[in-house]
């Protein structure tokens, strides 16, 4: 690669060199990342050596405890080894929809909003929110965000699906355990080596003024822009900007996306691979549960891993969660886990 990366002629097409230099790139990230990584191993295990001959608990104490910090990123990097797919590499847009359930499953959307803003935020992703759509007591019906980073679609990939929360609601006068869906869609945005053709006879376009607190022109124009590709019924919305022509423009872009993660999904049930599909928010299709009462559980439904700590789960401590659930994707294994009550 690196004598590609210094052939004179690599510039004669920009966006190949760009891919090239791209891919260059993440390969040195990769190599550089294991190289300190085994550093970091040796220089501990050196100290707690030290600390063993000096009679000195706390360095291996330290020591000890970087090692586990160590063994942690090293999970991450492998997982990271194995996204390979065509678009694991691209930034990707997620969608979260509340289920039946009104003002319950609402705020249940906007926390699961807030807990993949946390965990792309923590992971060093940047976050930009695309569309909202505010419930009409608290909470939001929908949303959508675009997280931008290396492998965010393939970190994120396997969150499509139903989640389910079940808690003493706030909402609730009798304090009585309700039970609440909403659903995550996730794609990845289409870059440019990447050709997708859309017929714009196929689509129809709506405006309609923008919901969100205060601003000015939100509320006053008819700025935001919904794309509907009536073939396959998909939706998209976006009202970030505050030109209609680029709320549209961006429509454009995530219409092509989720055209586009409908052929990476077609490829993959045709070669036998489990990919997430979207389906009826409520019982049967969910793929995490989320219980905050009476006991404390957070657990996945297709590969057993647990937490009782739901509050840092909520908080975006999920890379235990996508880790599994991309290794059982790619093993391609059944694992049937029992619901919870």
């Amino acid at each position: 690669m690196n004598n590609k990366a210094e052939d004179p002629n690599l510039w004669n097409d920009a966006n190949e060199a760009q891919k090239l230099m791209r891919e260059r790139q993440q390969l040195d990230d990769s190599i550089a990342g294991v190289k300190r990584l085994e550093q970091q191993m040796l220089d501990n295990i050196e100290l707690i050596e030290m600390g063993e001959e000096e009679g000195d608990a706390s360095i291996v104490k330290e020591a000890e405890d970087a090692l586990k910090a160590l063994k942690a990123e090293s999970g991450r990097l492998q997982v990271e080894a194995m996204l390979s797919g065509e678009a694991d590499g691209n930034d990707t847009y997620v969608e979260v929809h509340s289920g039946a359930g009104g003002t319950e499953s609402q705020d249940w959307a906007n926390i699961l909003l807030r807990m993949y803003t946390r965990w792309a935020e923590r992971s060093g992703f940047k976050v930009e929110l695309l569309e909202v759509h505010d419930g009409e007591e608290a909470g939001i019906k929908s949303a959508t965000i675009l997280i931008k980073g290396h492998n965010a679609y393939g970190w994120m990939k396997t969150e499509s699906g139903v989640h389910r929360l079940v808690r003493i609601s706030p909402y609730d006068s009798n304090a009585r355990r309700h039970t609440s869906f909403s659903s995550i869609w996730v794609y990845p945005v289409v870059d440019d080596s990447i050709q997708i053709d859309v017929n714009e006879s196929d689509c129809r376009i709506d405006t309609f003024r923008s919901s969100g607190a205060g601003g000015q022109h939100v509320n006053t124009t008819d700025s935001a822009v919904r794309i509907t590709h009536i073939p396959t019924g998909i939706a998209v919305a976006c009202q970030q900007e505050r030109s209609q022509h680029k709320n549209k423009a961006k429509a454009w872009d995530m219409l092509r996306a989720r055209l586009y993660e409908v052929e990476l999904k077609k490829r993959e049930e045709a070669a036998n691979a489990e990919a997430a599909s979207k389906t009826d928010i409520g019982w049967g299709h969910q793929i995490r549960s989320y219980v905050l009462q009476p006991y404390q559980l957070v657990k996945d439904l297709r590969t057993g891993v647990e937490s009782t700590a739901p509050d840092d789960v909520l908080n975006g401590d999920l890379n235990e969660f996508m880790e599994a659930a991309l290794a059982h994707r790619i093993s391609g294994k059944a694992n049937a886990v029992a619901d919870i009550d």
